[in-house]
Formats: structure tokens, sequence, C-alpha cells
């Protein structure tokens, strides 16, 4: 018997579980278990979080498909809001461990109650050996990407995680269900790669939909906006903070001038709790 949360972040859904109280067997199996649809309690992946030694918490994260990934910013948004609403801190300025270094949080509330969250998601790795891609191109990384007879030009960023931006007209007359598995597995990318098509609105609004690497298109991606921020300020396409516009609603993003880093701003909600058996 597994209790679990099951939070969205505009639409990012993911199902939480922590370790705090007692450990869990098999997560990446899990993981599939809980993310199916139809059979499962519904997610684009699964959460664990835990005591860390080096910050506050710890949060592992685990796509549809049971594989790992290294940070998710919508995910971590719910994190925050989990420890805070189960009781495990009264904190509103938290640290968590990932497998992106530690990330930086503040919990805004509302009414007494965690309404939206504010996560420091460091510095955009450029090189594309920090990314990874294949590529002669230089820093920035710029590789040309082909699906079904189609070639993309695509910026390469990793904010911890390997994102390939596009820049594109509306995003919403991209065939994302079938390019989508050829981009994220092309052979340039070791690791695969979330995939972005941004449209720019305007120097202070950008629309994005994405194709997450091991959960297919999602309603939204918190490392992606921030991929897709860093990416539009280098080609001088937008503003340093800027609010990205994604299925399911929409984040403030702030590429940082002075320290260099990425700052994310979004809510994070509990859609309701159950039991594992």
């Amino acid at each position: 018997m597994i209790r679990f949360t099951k939070m969205q972040g505009i639409g990012n859904d993911y199902v939480y579980i922590d370790t705090i109280t007692g450990q869990i067997d098999s997560l990446p199996e899990l993981a599939v278990r809980v993310s199916e649809r139809h059979f499962g309690v519904g997610s684009d992946g699964l959460i664990v979080i835990g005591l860390s030694e080096l910050a506050d918490f710890k949060m592992d994260m685990y796509n549809a498909d049971g594989s790992r990934a290294e940070m998710c910013g919508n995910g971590i948004r719910c994190a925050a809001k989990y420890v805070y609403d189960k009781g495990f801190t009264d904190k509103l300025n938290l640290s968590f461990e990932t497998l992106a270094g530690i990330k930086h949080i503040v919990l805004h509330r509302e009414n007494g109650a965690v309404s939206s969250v504010t996560v420091d998601m460091g510095e955009p790795r450029l090189e594309p050996e920090n990314i990874p891609v294949i590529t002669d191109s230089g820093t920035p990384a710029e590789v040309v990407l082909s699906a079904d007879g189609n070639t993309y030009s695509a910026l390469c960023v990793s904010m911890g995680n390997p994102h390939a931006v596009i820049f594109c007209g509306d995003p919403d007359d991209i065939d994302l269900h079938s390019i989508g598995p050829h981009l994220e597995n092309a052979p340039v990318f070791p690791k695969r790669v979330n995939t972005e098509f941004v449209s720019v609105l305007s120097h202070t609004l950008l629309k994005m939909r994405v194709w997450e690497r091991g959960s297919g298109e999602t309603m939204a991606c918190g490392t992606g906006a921030c991929a897709a921020v860093v990416a539009a300020v280098i080609k001088g396409l937008c503003e340093r903070k800027v609010t990205v516009e994604l299925k399911g609603g929409s984040l403030l993003i702030e590429w940082n001038e002075s320290d260099g880093r990425v700052y994310m701003t979004g809510p994070a909600q509990t859609v309701f709790d159950g039991t594992l058996y």
C-alpha cells in the first residue's frame, strides 16, 4: 500500500510519493504503472521526495516510460508545495537536491496556502558537451534536425536537462505527435532531447508546445520554457523577463542579466490524494 498525491503545474501532472517515512522499491516500474492514463492514476511521470544530506529535501524524477530525468521545473514547484502542505517543513525558502544540482525555491502563499512558487533554475549551459549534443557549431550549439521530410534549425540549451528550441509560426500548426519521436531520438543527442516549438508573439510573450523525452507531448514544461527564453534572448527576439504561454497555462521566466541565472515563477496545485495497492 502506497499513499500518493496527484499534483499539477499548469497541466504538467505528476504522481508524488515520499520516502521520508519509509522506502519504496522498483521505482521505474512504479512510474510506468502510475503514469498510464487508462489503467493507472494517469500522469506525465513519478516524482519521489526524500531527505537530503546536501539540501532540505531531495527530488527524484521518473518519466512516464520509467526513465530517469535530471530536472523538472513544474515538478519541483509542486514538490516544494508538497513538503510544505504535508508538514515536513514550515520554511518558505527551501533547497532541493536534484540530478541537475541544488535548486533554491521560494514559496508564495495566498490566504495562508501555497499558490505559486519561484525556482532558481541556475545558469543555462550552451556548450555542446554540456547539453549534450554532437555538433561542431561551437557555442551556442545549433543543429539542423530532420523529421518527416522537413528540416528544422534548433538552438540547443541545457537547463540541467537537454533542450532543442525551434522557432516557428503558430506551434499549434505543428504535427508534433508525428515528428516529436524523431526529434527526441535524433542521433546527435546522446541522452535524447526535449523539443520546444516556439512562436514569438511580442518581446515579452512567447507561445510554446513541447515534446518531452520519455513522456511525449505534455501540457507544459518548466525547463523547456526556460530554455525557450534563453534561446530567444540569444537570438535577440525577446527581453530577459518574459511570459511563456503553454497549453496548460503560463509561466513567468526571467534570465537575470546580473547573475546569469534563470528564475521561473508559476502555480502549483494539488489534484487529489490516493492509495495504491
